[in-house]
């Protein structure tokens, strides 16, 4: 396992990043424990989570996967000062006004609950999850830096932020001497290139931020598990997501994955390592997110450690990818 730093920072983390999302989802309790025990043992020293995991399913509050976090971290398995472990704050997490965004009282009662729902002292990344028009920066970053201050925090990051807005949090943290966002959550993989490569990547070069991209696979296309000529099982995730739909829509998608395929049986590897593989070439990619729900995918997710393209596979492989030839 490789070992990166976090933009200009000094931490250092594993070049992949086990995300959470799964937990107390598609994967129970028993389950998620078994995948943050294989993590770990395979050098895996980060985990991302957010504290609306899983809210979306019926019957379950926020903040199941972060507990689920602490509970395992409880069975000392693994010592905390050992673990990286990366929240978010910016859903909703309750029936009042004042249960969501980035103001000063959302975030200080939201990371207060997290502390408390991992059962740890501190949290090493605390990033906020998208951004709040309604919260001017200087409130959020104000409070992210009293956090900091007290010990609570170690660094911040973003997620799902516009160049102009990543921008606009780095000159305030410069103008106003606040903590500055050490890391971006990019949504960026093969197929969704343009957003991040246009701006954001020159912009996390230039001022040194860590790249954490999620969904790296595609929501689950880039894992070769869809074809073509057949529709995806009704009740599936092929079926209900529109994101997948979209891809599925897209022949590029599919030109992207054929060759993936064919790189993949010479290599003798499967069409997952070699899209994490790709991201982890990117010179500005710090750790891509995984988000494994059993103990096989993560296994097949960690056969990309230690995998590196040849200049012919990468320009193979963007010669069917590249978001300025479309």
């Amino acid at each position: 396992m490789e070992y990166r730093h976090v933009g200009k920072t000094g931490l250092m983390v594993s070049e992949l990043c086990l995300g959470t999302m799964q937990f107390g989802w598609t994967a129970d309790e028993t389950t998620s424990f078994e995948v943050l025990t294989a993590a770990y043992e395979s050098g895996i020293n980060f985990l991302d989570t957010a504290d609306i995991y899983s809210s979306w399913v019926e019957g379950n509050p926020g903040g199941v996967a972060e507990m689920i976090i602490g509970r395992w971290l409880n069975k000392g398995i693994a010592a905390r000062d050992q673990v990286v472990i990366a929240t978010k704050v910016r859903g909703r997490m309750g029936e009042g006004p004042n249960d969501e965004g980035l103001s000063r009282g959302h975030i200080l009662a939201a990371a207060e609950a997290s502390l408390r729902r991992m059962d740890t002292d501190y949290i090493d990344l605390y990033q906020v999850h998208w951004p709040d028009e309604s919260t001017p920066i200087d409130e959020t970053l104000s409070a992210l830096d009293d956090l900091v201050r007290r010990g609570d925090v170690r660094y911040i990051g973003c997620s799902n932020f516009p160049s102009w807005r990543l921008m606009q949090a780095l000159w305030t943290s410069d103008r106003r001497n606040l903590v500055r966002f050490s890391s971006l959550q990019p949504h960026y993989n093969l197929l969704h290139r343009g957003e991040y490569e246009r701006e954001l990547e020159d912009v996390c070069q230039t001022y040194g931020l860590g790249v954490l991209p999620y969904s790296p696979l595609a929501r689950g296309f880039l894992t070769g598990k869809y074809r073509r000529d057949k529709a995806p099982e009704p009740g599936s995730r092929g079926a209900s997501s529109e994101s997948l739909k979209r891809y599925m829509s897209d022949d590029r998608s599919w030109h992207v994955l054929e060759v993936l395929e064919k790189l993949a049986v010479e290599r003798e590897k499967t069409v997952s390592q070699m899209a994490l593989s790709w991201l982890l070439s990117r010179h500005s990619v710090t750790s891509p997110i995984i988000g494994p729900r059993t103990v096989m995918q993560l296994e097949d997710n960690l056969g990309a450690i230690g995998l590196r393209l040849d200049p012919i596979e990468l320009a193979e492989i963007e010669s069917v990818s590249d978001w300025r030839k479309i």
